[in-house]
């Protein structure tokens, strides 16, 4: 095909195209999206935030490090249950949470002070506690290398046995 050719080709498939749309109807308003429920917050979450809030020092905000806590730290929240406004059980499933998991971990390090709610000195972290610690981090990553090893056998179990089952299908259309 020539320039010339190509070149009326492409006039005409415009024309045709600018045609189609004027003779189109005009498009639909979009309408507004639906609302959907709102996700569910998760409850360790929603216990930690007001922690946050209220005492930056002692529980502070990624990606800043933790820090290791007082030992007694839930007596000493506890006396501020209405200003954090969160029940017992979430506070103590927040201080759980929040003294569980790596960043935590690797903060618990021997000689390292412990903080009070205000942020101030309240201890130090012992060896024992610190070793404790190490083999916590450890733990986790063992188990979370489980987690992934094991999904990626089941990802990859089921495309095997469709192939083990393609197999018989075929020697039986041979037959």
């Amino acid at each position: 095909m020539s320039f010339e050719q190509l070149a009326a080709l492409r006039d005409r498939l415009r024309a045709e195209k600018e045609q189609q749309q004027a003779s189109a109807p005009a498009p639909a308003k979009r309408k507004p999206p639906q609302k959907t429920k709102p996700r569910e917050l998760d409850p360790a979450v929603a216990a930690i935030w007001p922690l946050q809030k209220h005492f930056p020092l002692a529980f502070p905000v990624n990606p800043a490090p933790k820090v290791p806590l007082k030992e007694g730290i839930f007596k000493d929240a506890e006396q501020h249950l209405e200003l954090l406004g969160i029940t017992r059980e979430q506070l103590k499933l927040g201080i759980s949470t929040w003294c569980r998991g790596n960043r935590y971990w690797t903060s618990m390090v021997e000689n390292a002070p412990r903080l009070d709610l205000n942020g101030e000195p309240a201890g130090v972290v012992t060896a024992a506690q610190a070793i404790h610690a190490k083999r916590q981090a450890a733990q986790q990553r063992n188990q979370e290398r489980r987690k992934r090893a094991q999904a990626k056998a089941q990802t990859a179990a089921p495309a095997a046995q469709g192939e083990a089952a393609d197999e018989p299908a075929v020697e039986q259309a041979a037959e």
